[in-house]
């Protein structure tokens, strides 16, 4: 572990896994939307989106994918981790008020430069709504010992 309770890639194994979850609120709709600048009506206006195949507001993507963030900072690899890039599948819309669980796995270890390849899976009462996998920098002891 590092100094702020992270996986060092050291401690990593294939197969390792943890999770973190979420309620997505009214005003995380709103602060998103207004952080981001995607004021899309499908997200904002609940009369435009009972009239969408979600008959209902929806979260944005991006604010329901970003537990998986949640996820791979604070609790696999955790504090130190750097993002490298992400691929996302949508596979169900989340609502105002859901739980969004996300969890991310080990999948691949590289040694050569430290990197690792997480399966990333986000679900809202068991149903898979987010699917894709991350490629992460986590902290190394090996590289602070290196260090000057």
């Amino acid at each position: 572990m590092n100094r702020l309770n992270g996986y060092d890639f050291e401690d990593l194994e294939i197969g390792m896994h943890a999770t973190f979850a979420k309620t997505v609120t009214e005003a995380d709709i709103v602060l998103f939307a207004a952080a981001s600048g995607d004021n899309n009506a499908v997200h904002i206006n609940e009369e435009f989106a009972r009239t969408t195949q979600f008959k209902g507001r929806i979260a944005h993507g991006m604010l329901s994918a970003s537990v998986i963030s949640a996820a791979i900072a604070g609790r696999l690899p955790g504090p130190g981790t750097v993002y490298l890039g992400q691929n996302l599948r949508f596979k169900a819309p989340v609502r105002p008020g859901d739980t969004v669980q996300a969890t991310v796995t080990v999948k691949e270890l590289s040694t050569e430069k430290k990197r690792v390849t997480l399966t990333t899976i986000c679900t809202v009462e068991g149903k898979v709504v987010i699917d894709g996998d991350a490629i992460v920098m986590p902290t190394s002891r090996q590289a602070r010992q290196a260090a000057p």
